[in-house]
């Protein structure tokens, strides 16, 4: 069943869900799945180093 937000726009499925059972996934789809995960943290730790400068800079701010 495909899910809406508020604005009527179709919800994508994600991709896996944490503690998902895997056993039913062929290698194919496992290495699929290990693709994705490596973009997802490579995108999350660019999200952290952009958030972990705009923190010095104002640390750095506030101390002048």
């Amino acid at each position: 069943m495909a899910r809406y937000d508020e604005e009527g726009r179709r919800i994508k499925a994600p991709v896996h869900a944490v503690g998902e059972d895997l056993a039913d996934l062929s290698v194919e789809e496992l290495q699929d799945r290990i693709a994705a995960l490596k973009q997802e943290i490579v995108r999350t730790e660019e999200l952290i180093k952009g958030k972990s400068g705009s923190i010095a800079a104002a640390e750095a701010f506030f101390k002048s």
